[in-house]
């Protein structure tokens, strides 16, 4: 499979399974990222130019709004659900957007919760200007693992084990998963970690006159993912990488961007042009891919955007032609834009009102049908507003 071209090596690994032996094989150890543009074609350079503009419309259009950060949580919970689908773990988006944060439903719905809380953090660290460092992606992997069935005693460092991606078709059920796996990252030990660090300290380089801004997230995500530093969750914190490393370069000045569904959508075409890089240097065709889905998503996610304000602009004509005055039930129109649902417990404590008022302010809100309550549950009840459910639902049915 590794032909001429292949950016790293393949080192010699070896083990003992149980009931056939000692065996011997290969993994791959990628180079050392270039400093410098790898050979890229024209389209390519049209395509990154085209992800730029539509980066900076999607931030520009977040850089307009009284509070940039209000979108994040319903985008991020969107990107939760479509980015643990693509590594097998699948949670309706009606539930992710509805479940108690605190005490979910199921291990999967814990899984993609998970995400949101370790993006949520992640973004915190890069909006105070602090470097993206090897621990804090190990803290951001414990933390997504914490309290799952993939929580391990490697969770929050460097992997200690071998892992294997993907399946070969043309070889037995019969065969050692070692010899029928897709691609073998490089073994665990001094080497993968050294290897870690340099992709870091090269995400933290200044290789703004040498690269384009989107061709280096796409470098960076292929390296994470040829390595598979962790035991789990690779893919997951692979793809929140692109979008902290893009809101560190300053391309992005809210994170509001949501990759994961394009590249969900094309699962297959996505995992092959990372192989083709590993196996034959093919930077331009991965670099190009990578730029279509980051205009593509930002496009959409621009779209999703647009829509949740007409939502809130809507919601709010409601709240002005009713005979409620207070200042709160905006704020709280605001709130339930930029939270799908929540209890009166949690707007007591935002809106910084008392429980009675905040639980009389979301009756009020529910008799104008702005609101809705979630469920049957009679103890911390949650609601929604339900135009704001059918704006989010709406945007994942989009075809792309």
């Amino acid at each position: 499979m590794f032909g001429k071209n292949a950016t790293g090596e393949l080192v010699a690994i070896a083990g003992r399974d149980q009931r056939r032996g000692p065996w011997e094989h290969r993994a791959f150890l990628p180079a050392p990222l270039p400093t410098t543009a790898p050979p890229l074609s024209a389209k390519t350079h049209l395509e990154l130019g085209n992800a730029r503009a539509a980066l900076a419309a999607l931030d520009s259009t977040a850089r307009r709004l009284p509070n940039p950060s209000l979108l994040r949580r319903p985008t991020l919970q969107m990107e939760a659900q479509s980015t643990s689908a693509l590594e097998g773990t699948y949670a309706p988006l009606t539930d992710v957007l509805t479940a108690d944060e605190e005490t979910p439903s199921n291990d999967s719905l814990r899984e993609v919760l998970n995400y949101v809380v370790t993006a949520d953090l992640a973004f915190q660290w890069v909006s105070e200007e602090r470097p993206i460092t090897t621990t804090l992606l190990c803290d951001l992997q414990a933390r997504l693992l914490r309290d799952t069935r993939a929580e391990h005693h490697s969770s929050g460092r460097i992997r200690d084990i071998q892992v294997l991606i993907g399946r070969r078709s043309d070889l037995g059920p019969g065969d050692l998963a070692i010899r029928t796996a897709r691609y073998i990252p490089p073994p665990p030990g001094p080497a993968l970690e050294a290897a870690f660090r340099q992709l870091v300290d090269w995400i933290g380089s200044d290789l703004s006159d040498e690269l384009d801004p989107v061709a280096a997230a796409a470098m960076a995500h292929y390296q994470f993912e040829a390595l598979h530093p962790f035991h789990d969750g690779n893919g997951r914190i692979g793809r929140l990488l692109i979008v902290m490393h893009l809101f560190s370069l300053g391309i992005l000045t809210e994170p509001t961007l949501t990759v994961s569904p394009w590249f969900e959508e094309r699962r297959v075409a996505y995992y092959d042009r990372l192989l083709a890089v590993s196996t034959d240097g093919e930077w331009d065709q991965l670099i190009r891919f990578f730029a279509t889905g980051i205009r593509e998503s930002a496009e959409l996610t621009h779209r999703q955007m647009l829509a949740l304000l007409d939502v809130q602009d809507d919601l709010r004509r409601v709240v002005h032609d009713s005979r409620l005055r207070a200042d709160s039930a905006f704020f709280l129109v605001d709130y339930a834009v930029g939270h799908p649902s929540f209890t009166v417990r949690d707007v007591e404590r935002h809106l910084d009102l008392s429980y009675g008022r905040a639980n009389k302010l979301v009756e009020q809100l529910v008799t104008l049908e702005v609101l809705r309550p979630v469920g049957e549950k009679a103890y911390n009840r949650r609601f929604c507003a339900p135009r704001v459910m059918d704006a989010l639902l709406d945007a994942q049915s989009t075809t792309w």
